[in-house]
């Protein structure tokens, strides 16, 4: 089983440095390619590009917690998150497309 994982394609794990503004600030987010791949279809399924989606992301989790201490570790998890299944109902989605527009 060990080399299913072992055996995956090094450019799924391949970093990759992406500039994008939230709040206003241009800041560098550095990820594994997979995480982006994730990011580009989180936000695409919410109507939203990958930037915004990120920036609402972080806007409403400085909302609900005040702080993220790190912030590439919590979007590591909101794709987590997503494969396990936590996606927005289709109210929450008309609702984000709504403010996306």
């Amino acid at each position: 089983m060990c080399r299913v994982f072992a055996g995956q394609n090094p450019e799924g794990y391949r970093q990759i440095n992406r500039s994008i503004r939230i709040d206003g600030h241009s800041t560098s987010i550095q990820l594994e390619a997979t995480f982006w791949d994730l990011l580009d279809e989180i936000a695409d399924s919410q109507g939203l590009t990958t930037p915004k989606f990120i920036s609402k992301l972080y806007d409403e989790a400085i909302e609900i917690n005040g702080q993220i201490p790190n912030f590439a570790s919590m979007l590591r998890t909101t794709c987590a998150l997503y494969l396990r299944g936590h996606r927005p109902n289709a109210e929450e989605q008309a609702a984000l497309k709504r403010e996306a527009a």
